[in-house]
């Protein structure tokens, strides 16, 4: 039976530190997560959500610093000062991350969530996946209860917040020639010079 709760806890910690999967609030959406750095928890949400092998997941950190364990260079991440922590990722180049990030694609995008809570979480775990809780294709899921509906007990752990309705995905950005450039539209929005 999957564990449920309304706080990011000790328990949350100790089952994503064991390998779990899980539904879980950022400061956009609901997602599922789990530790960046195991490949099999990854594979299962992969897995779960019946996801193109070549579509890395967004990268959750509490600092850029992070980033440095999964080789990725922090320098790339400098233009991001005035947007972190916030609802705004970075297509970050990394071709000496683990493959199971990258998916042969050789980068994927981070992002510092303006969320204290789960960047408390984020300073004890390590990073974190975080990916729309949905299968692929299908509006995201924005409940506890819808969520469990359709994925039952194959998430070891849910952490209900409430309703989510109405909320947006983060923005994600990439950097061209010194400018951002929208990769894909978000909750922020920022004009042709990466305003």
């Amino acid at each position: 039976m999957s564990y449920v709760t309304n706080t990011f806890d000790d328990k949350v910690v100790k089952l994503l530190e064991s390998g779990s999967i899980g539904f879980m609030p950022s400061d956009t959406i609901y997602g599922l997560s789990c530790l960046a750095l195991n490949n099999k928890a990854v594979e299962r949400i992969h897995k779960l959500k019946d996801r193109g092998s070549d579509k890395p997941f967004i990268v959750l950190i509490s600092e850029p610093e992070q980033l440095v364990s999964l080789g990725v260079d922090i320098d790339q991440t400098k233009v991001m000062g005035r947007y972190w922590p916030g609802k705004i990722s970075l297509e970050c180049r990394a071709p000496k991350a683990p493959s199971w990030l990258h998916r042969g694609m050789h980068h994927f995008a981070v992002r510092v969530p303006d969320y204290p809570e789960l960047l408390k979480l984020i300073k004890e775990t390590g990073p974190i996946i975080s990916t729309s809780a949905n299968l692929q294709g299908l509006k995201p899921i924005e409940s506890v209860s819808e969520a469990k509906k359709l994925f039952g007990n194959q998430l070891d752990f849910y952490v209900d917040t409430g309703d989510l309705r109405d909320q947006e995905p983060s923005t994600i950005v990439v950097l061209e020639d010194g400018q951002l450039k929208v990769d894909r539209p978000g909750a922020v929005k920022i004009d042709t010079e990466g305003k």
